[in-house]
């Protein structure tokens, strides 16, 4: 099999086609050049590399039947206020389940499965949009 020398300084052969002068043309030095700048962004501070932070979204964001009642109270009474009341009312809730859970004599794995079904609806309703 022969091997040549392209126009870049790169070794092409006959069996790998152009493969030789398409990664040491115009192509590489694209790479190289995105592949630095993309690493200078990611590291800035001594050793700390750039984190991003955990999205936790509702699958059903924006949808259901009150997701519009919820986002226009979150923009009245303020992020951080609602997110309260909100807490507030998801506790008082899981609360009315224990104890519906204790007069029937469910048992924690069912009581369990019952919050799960209802922050399942929460979502499904728009609530927790």
């Amino acid at each position: 099999m022969a091997s040549s020398v392209s126009a870049t300084g790169c070794v092409g052969s006959s069996f790998y086609g152009s493969w030789g002068s398409s990664v040491a043309g115009e192509e590489y030095s694209m790479l190289a050049a995105k592949s630095s700048s993309s690493s200078s962004q990611v590291r800035m501070g001594r050793g700390k590399g750039l984190r991003m932070q955990p999205m936790m979204k509702n699958v059903n964001e924006g949808k259901g039947i009150f997701a519009p009642l919820v986002v226009v109270t979150r923009n009245i009474i303020g992020k951080k206020r609602f997110n309260q009341i909100r807490g507030k009312a998801i506790a008082l809730h899981s609360q009315v389940i224990t104890e519906f859970c204790k007069s029937i004599g469910a048992d924690a794995k069912q009581r369990q499965g019952l919050i799960r079904l209802a922050k399942k609806n929460g979502e499904w309703l728009g609530f927790l949009a």
